[in-house]
């Protein structure tokens, strides 16, 4: 039962991520268009600000590439896992998924 808790956290703690790394996409795309928006325009503290948001974009796209990558790994990790589980259990794997499958079946027809 604490494998199953455990699998569940994982899952959610991978939706979280890829949710956070949306929308960290996201606004690292809004500022850049920002930053062209206003490349123009001249000041000592706009040339400060847009040297200070352009960094800070710099390390978030570098910790972004970070992320992405580590969760390329776990995904692989995870699909190799999976491999391995159904050959071993080719059977249980059937079971499993024709039970999935039902499920999903069920609530399809409901709707």
């Amino acid at each position: 039962m604490t494998e199953q808790a455990t699998a569940t956290e994982a899952g959610m703690e991978q939706v979280t991520k890829e949710k956070l790394m949306a929308d960290l996409s996201a606004v690292i795309a809004d500022a850049e268009e920002l930053l062209r928006a206003t490349a123009n325009q001249t000041g000592e503290r706009v040339a400060a600000a847009r040297a200070k948001a352009e960094e800070s974009l710099k390390a978030a796209k570098a910790r972004l590439l970070e992320e992405q990558a580590a969760m390329a790994v776990k995904t692989k990790a995870a699909a190799k896992a999976a491999d391995e589980y159904v050959r071993a259990h080719p059977w249980q794997a059937a079971g499993i998924a024709a039970v999935v499958g039902l499920v999903v079946g069920i609530l399809a027809a409901r709707r």
